[in-house]
């Protein structure tokens, strides 16, 4: 099986079509909200424009537009009209986890395959506005990147790219994003897939330096259905993913200490997220990940 086809399987495109039916019209005006508007207080037909400044060149300005404004604003170039994309993947060795097909995560996909799923839909509805997407694939550093584009081919060139990467290294997320937050040379949204098995700070401190960089933040907090239900039962042989490290507990007697560091570790996150204003998506490989996304989108724009 070719390798872009690897993520192209019969299951999965039908889960980006429905995706596509039911949530394009969301995807649309959610991209188009991130344009923000530098005529506020002013009608929508100035969205396309941006205040002038020195070293514009004066035959730009849009005289319609001062004499209804009574200040001088220049037409925006289709270059910065666009919204600039950024999907950051993980590709740290815990991302290869699978339990395996359970009874509502039917397609037994890895984190990392899952996130790719989701990441190449997003691909598709951004690339469908016209917006360029781009790639950045970390572990302790930026491994693979490819520039944004806007190009159809753009997607199968992301999958491409993505279906010959193996999450088997250790990870250094906070310095990742730090990294990749230096690459930016204009505000984007920044698309982050990661199970964020790691120190929690520098992570934190890397989401903030996006923020106060001006970028639009996304996180997909993807862990495995089992990390999160815990369905084991009895003694049971656990290994540590990042280290290897192995060791036997009786599941059911940790199983509502687990949990409840499960929904401590998403609640810190949530919190620090909401208060550094970056997006925070729990998601879990059980969970389609069409429905998933679609009501993620519909929460955005009703928040916008």
């Amino acid at each position: 099986m070719p390798a872009v086809e690897q993520y192209l399987k019969p299951e999965v495109i039908r889960q980006i079509k429905r995706l596509d039916l039911r949530a394009q019209f969301i995807v649309k005006g959610y991209l188009q909200g991130l344009h923000a508007s530098p005529f506020h207080g002013y009608s929508v037909e100035f969205s396309e424009h941006r205040k002038y400044t020195q070293g514009d060149d004066p035959k730009d300005i849009d005289w319609l537009a001062y004499a209804k404004t009574d200040r001088y604003y220049v037409k925006k170039f289709e270059a910065e009209t666009n919204i600039t994309g950024w999907l950051a993947m993980d590709l740290s060795r815990s991302m290869a986890y699978s339990h395996g097909p359970t009874q509502r995560g039917k397609l037994g996909l890895t984190k990392f395959d899952y996130s790719i799923c989701i990441a190449a839909a997003l691909a598709y509805l951004m690339i469908g506005q016209q917006d360029p997407v781009g790639l950045a694939a970390f572990d302790q550093k930026i491994r693979h990147s490819l520039p944004p584009k806007s190009k159809r081919t753009q997607l199968a060139t992301l999958l491409s790219l993505l279906a010959r990467l193996q999450p088997t290294g250790e990870t250094d997320i906070g310095g990742s994003l730090t990294q990749l937050a230096a690459m930016l040379r204009h505000s984007s949204l920044v698309m982050i897939f990661s199970d964020l098995l790691t120190d929690e700070e520098p992570v934190l401190k890397a989401l903030r330096r996006l923020r106060h960089g001006g970028h639009d933040v996304i996180l997909f907090h993807v862990l495995d259905e089992a990390e999160v239900k815990f369905p084991f039962r009895g003694l049971t042989d656990f290994e540590e993913p990042e280290t290897g490290e192995r060791l036997e507990l009786d599941a059911d007697g940790f199983r509502a200490e687990y949990r409840a560091s499960v929904e401590e570790f998403r609640e810190t996150y949530r919190r620090e997220c909401l208060e550094s204003g970056v997006d925070y998506v729990p998601l879990d490989t059980g969970m389609p990940f069409d429905r998933a996304l679609t009501e993620y989108l519909v929460q955005r724009r009703r928040r916008g």
